[in-house]
């Protein structure tokens, strides 16, 4: 991926909010995927590739890509979010399209469609090397809802 132009980044404030609640989702850390580019209305996690995270042949198991994925769509639409909003995952369909191999993966969430309640993401997972040979190993589409922040 080339390296975005300043344009192209969230405002420090949007990045924080992402950071901070991608910091409390547990699965992330146990996976030990980390978000790599907050930008409006597109998100980067990668993982990188470990025995914890594969399955019986090597791969990367397709619940951990799915996993990344479905979190990279939902902060995707969440940078477009005002800040007293949440976001929750209605929905999605994910395609394996190839066996998920390489020094890691690298799921990207882009937001087609925000709406005041619902916003719609594509999917795209690429497997990489470290000499940068990329390949989509996964795509799909997702569902998210809006919600209010409770008061507290």
């Amino acid at each position: 991926m080339e390296d975005p132009t300043q344009q192209d980044q969230a405002s420090p404030e949007v990045q924080k909010r992402v950071q901070d609640s991608f910091d409390r989702q547990g699965l992330m850390a146990h996976l030990g995927a980390r978000i790599t580019d907050i930008a409006p209305g597109r998100v980067q996690i990668t993982l990188p590739a470990r025995p914890e995270v594969t399955q019986q042949h090597g791969y990367f198991h397709a619940g951990a890509t799915s996993a990344v994925a479905d979190s990279a769509g939902g902060y995707a639409a969440y940078t477009l979010f005002p800040e007293n909003a949440d976001v929750l995952t209605v929905e999605y369909k994910i395609n394996l399209l190839a066996p998920a191999t390489g020094d890691r993966i690298e799921a990207v969430g882009t937001v087609l469609k925000s709406g005041r309640t619902l916003s719609v993401c594509r999917l795209e997972v690429f497997g990489v090397q470290n000499d940068g040979a990329r390949k989509l190993v996964a795509n799909g589409q997702q569902t998210l809802i809006r919600v209010n922040r409770p008061e507290r």
